[in-house]
């Protein structure tokens, strides 16, 4: 992984233009290809991303952009939908490589994982028509829980929390961001499962178009309560 502190500017064209004026910024370049910026705020949310398969390459700078000061340009190109983000580097203020080596990934929970196991095998609890596309589907920035099918064929993207509470809903809606971008799978639909969800998680998901679903651990495991009195 390569990190880049610099005076940049960044400006995304495509399906969707942004523009991201002057400012100093970190800019980390992955091996898959992927790029990420961002700035001193925001938490773990990047300003401005470009998801793998991409490729980065080095522009040849213009007259118009060395005279406004501009020392390097980088476009990182989808190889898919053919989006362009370029960077536009004013100064480069620290620059450092490093090999992560391989990533053993997330170890979930024991109960959480054993949801997103049982989940994915009686998907029908999401709802009727829907099926199994595959458990683990990763992205740019962390693997989805499940990704399943509904029964008019829209690409669904499964949450699966022990407890829902806001930062899982963020989760998801970064997932969803990113996803649905890529037309092989857009549009993606959204839903939040957990055996508690929170009230403010309920709505913050609901305001967002997120499904919730709250999973019952015992019945998806088959286990009667024999304690009950009738």
């Amino acid at each position: 992984m390569r990190i880049v502190v610099a005076d940049c500017s960044v400006d995304y064209a495509g399906r969707l233009s942004a523009h991201l004026p002057r400012a100093k910024r970190v800019l980390m370049l992955k091996n898959d290809g992927s790029i990420l910026v961002h700035s001193d705020g925001g938490s773990y949310k990047p300003l401005n991303w470009m998801s793998p398969p991409c490729t980065l390459a080095a522009l040849e700078l213009d007259e118009d952009q060395t005279a406004a000061g501009i020392v390097e340009a980088w476009q990182v190109t989808h190889k898919k939908t053919a989006d362009k983000l370029i960077v536009s580097v004013f100064e480069i203020i620290h620059d450092t490589s490093h090999d992560l080596g391989v990533d053993p990934g997330l170890i979930k929970d024991g109960v959480e994982a054993h949801l997103q196991e049982l989940l994915a095998d009686q998907i029908e609890l999401v709802g009727e028509g829907h099926s199994l596309v595959r458990r683990e589907y990763m992205t740019a920035i962390g693997p989805v829980d499940i990704l399943a099918r509904d029964a008019l064929g829209a690409s669904v993207a499964i949450e699966i929390k022990r407890r829902g509470e806001i930062d899982g809903v963020e989760q998801l809606t970064r997932y969803l961001e990113l996803m649905n971008r890529d037309p092989v799978l857009a549009p993606v639909h959204g839903v939040f499962a957990a055996q508690e969800i929170k009230p403010q998680a309920r709505t913050l998901a609901e305001d967002r178009g997120i499904r919730c679903l709250v999973l019952d651990y015992d019945a998806m495991r088959g286990m009667e309560d024999h304690n009950t009195l009738f």
